[in-house]
């Protein structure tokens, strides 16, 4: 069996994993975890979790990620945790004021991370560099920084910093954009028709941007312009002239979760497929017993490159920097008040 880990993040069903899911986690070793909030009771709890997975597997060093935005995406919340705004004020604060917006996302950030730090957790799913577009699904709305793309751009920077300085790796996300999609990929397979030059002028522009991010997800968008006929995940045209050309992102590409209904055919193909378009690393979250199996059924080891993009990844998570958290929070709390 190859030393490297299987080119998998993988989820488990609730708040301990069980034997089965332990020994499917010691058999095949994957590259990490993802939590949710059926994982989520208590942070002693948690951090409890965090150190079950880890060893199941056999690697202290497996990633551990969680969506933590605020807003509506976020695992953790009330009464343990901060009740973080969505990404949407900070864009907002930014058009009144942008050294105050680059402020509150520096410390929005680190608050985030240090609630993340806590609990064993080092990745955390954000930022988005997708564009809000008016026409655009809710899906994204107020999860983005704003509608133009210099803004988004220059706030997921503040908020890539942010992370690495407190010990957490970033994942940028939806490559290559997700702003214009008018249905929501968990449920139904959003196609854009925009031209390839109305992308690559505005949704891709913040991911060129930001191409240095040492982590970044997939979209299950269709760019009918690019690929008529496959979404960005299973695509190796967009993976490989969109996202790892035009963009020119080098980092660690993980797909967004395989059980979303985006996607079809069975769990084994969609892994096997996502892996072949290029992507490094698959993604299943939800904890299905049947799926995650078949999706393991898909995966192979962590290839050359993809071992190498891990590599440059821990190399720069440093820190966490020094941090005084209520003064952060009070800052926080001003710069936001009405």
């Amino acid at each position: 069996m190859s030393d490297a880990p299987l080119a998998a993040i993988l989820g488990c069903a609730g708040l301990r994993p069980t034997r089965e899911e332990c020994a499917l986690f010691a058999d095949v070793r994957p590259l990490g975890f993802i939590l949710f909030g059926r994982n989520v009771d208590s942070p002693s709890q948690v951090a409890d979790l965090v150190g079950e997975l880890r060893a199941s597997a056999g690697r202290p060093d497996a990633m551990v990620l969680i969506d933590q935005e605020g807003g509506r995406v976020r695992r953790l919340g009330p009464p343990h945790w901060r009740a973080a705004p969505p990404q949407g004020v900070f864009g907002a604060l930014y058009d009144r004021d942008p050294a105050l917006g680059r402020e509150a996302v520096r410390l929005n950030t680190r608050l985030l991370a240090q609630d993340l730090l806590a609990l064993g957790i080092d990745v955390d799913c954000l930022p988005l560099a997708d564009v809000r577009h008016p026409d655009g699904h809710d899906i994204i709305g107020d999860r983005s920084y704003g509608s133009a793309p210099e803004v988004v751009a220059d706030l997921g920077r503040v908020c890539v910093d942010a992370l690495l300085e407190s010990g957490v790796l970033p994942v940028i996300k939806h490559l290559p954009g997700h702003g214009r999609a008018l249905a929501d990929s968990h449920k139904h397979l959003p196609v854009v028709p925009a031209s390839r030059a109305d992308l690559e002028a505005v949704d891709f522009s913040p991911f060129r941007a930001l191409k240095d991010v040492v982590m970044g997800m997939t979209a299950h968008v269709v760019y009918s312009a690019i690929d008529p006929d496959r979404a960005a995940t299973l695509s190796p045209i967009v993976v490989k002239e969109i996202i790892r050309t035009h963009i020119g992102f080098d980092g660690l590409l993980v797909t967004d979760d395989l059980s979303m209904k985006a996607l079809n055919g069975d769990f084994t193909a969609r892994a096997r497929q996502s892996l072949e378009a290029g992507c490094d690393v698959v993604l299943h979250c939800n904890g299905d017993w049947d799926e995650m199996r078949a999706v393991v059924a898909g995966c192979r080891p962590l290839d050359a490159a993809g071992l190498d993009r891990v590599a440059r990844a821990r190399a720069v998570q440093q820190g966490p920097a020094p941090f005084d958290a209520a003064a952060a929070a009070a800052r926080l709390e001003d710069l936001l008040a009405p």
